[in-house]
């Protein structure tokens, strides 16, 4: 018997929002943690569906957000349904909140958990809450990415609050407990023939190897000769010259600057706030709620 489906909400996102969606052979799930490389993996999906840097429409119109709260269930599946391509779509659910549909690739995306924890706290500050709120009929509490943004005094007290939190995931994965326990549910899944794993390091790394590998899970096959435009569209430069049409906006102004949702790309920034001793403190924790080889492929990925 199937194990009973996980109900992921907040007071964004709701992974019931999946009940009824009618899957397609072929359907691409991008089962994401926050900042860990979602709209980049959207955007490699995009280039490869389409197979042209010239998308037809803005990403976020290709690839909608599954669970957010924004816009009614009903009309996400209408427009979903009604595409003609092969349909990409974004979730940040955990693939046990998620539909077990054999037909479907669901493609998990890794990344430094530090690095996820400065990312959050940029994001978080580059909200608009007001708008949110008023598209949300409701006000917005503080949770998740808005605690690292508003509430934390330094960069410093956010990452220890981000590191430390014992929230429940099913309520709030912007913590390190609520990534590993995402991260987790992809890894333990990764043998099976329709899962497939990436990681922000191996894509910073060799951008093209990645994009040829997922291309060959996905059974998309590219022409040679388009490839070095389709990688160049990949880039952070790229997507940040046309960051109006990439970023996941929703259309509806959520974002105070959408190009400073794409920043550098980097990693390693969280070196110049966490002490020796904070480091020795993460790595306890990592180890108290992750399997080493697990911990490893967040920290590293396979190339690294």
């Amino acid at each position: 018997m199937a194990e009973e489906r996980v109900r992921y909400r907040t007071s964004l996102e709701d992974s019931a929002r999946w009940d009824g969606f009618a899957f397609r052979a072929g359907d691409i799930v991008i089962s994401a943690p926050s900042k860990s490389g979602t709209t980049w993996t959207q955007m490699i999906c995009a280039l490869l569906v389409f197979q042209t840097p010239d998308l037809p429409a803005p990403l976020t119109t290709l690839s909608p957000w599954m669970d957010m709260l924004i816009r009614p269930a009903s009309e996400v599946h209408a427009q979903l349904d009604a595409q003609r391509h092969r349909r990409f779509i974004k979730t940040h659910t955990p693939l046990d909140g998620l539909p077990v549909e054999r037909r479907a690739t669901y493609v998990g995306v890794g990344r430094d958990p530090r690095d996820i924890a400065v990312s959050l706290r940029h994001q978080g500050a580059n909200l608009d809450r007001d708008v949110i709120a008023r598209l949300l009929h409701d006000s917005v509490p503080e949770s998740g990415s808005q605690q690292l943004a508003t509430r934390a005094a330094t960069e410093r007290e956010g990452l220890l609050r981000w590191m430390n939190s014992d929230d429940s995931p099913r309520e709030n994965l912007d913590t390190l407990r609520g990534l590993v326990w995402q991260s987790e549910r992809v890894w333990s899944r990764r043998h099976e023939p329709n899962v497939v794993l990436l990681h922000y390091g191996d894509l910073s790394r060799d951008l093209e190897g990645e994009m040829r590998r997922l291309a060959a899970r996905l059974d998309i096959d590219v022409p040679e000769v388009a490839w070095p435009a389709l990688v160049e569209a990949a880039t952070f430069d790229a997507m940040r010259e046309r960051a109006a049409d990439r970023v996941p906006d929703e259309r509806a102004g959520i974002m105070k600057d959408t190009r400073k949702f794409f920043r550098r790309g980097g990693s390693g920034e969280w070196r110049k706030w966490l002490t020796d001793d904070d480091l020795a403190e993460y790595d306890d924790r990592v180890a108290a709620l992750a399997p080493p080889d697990l911990a490893r492929w967040l920290h590293h990925g396979s190339r690294g």
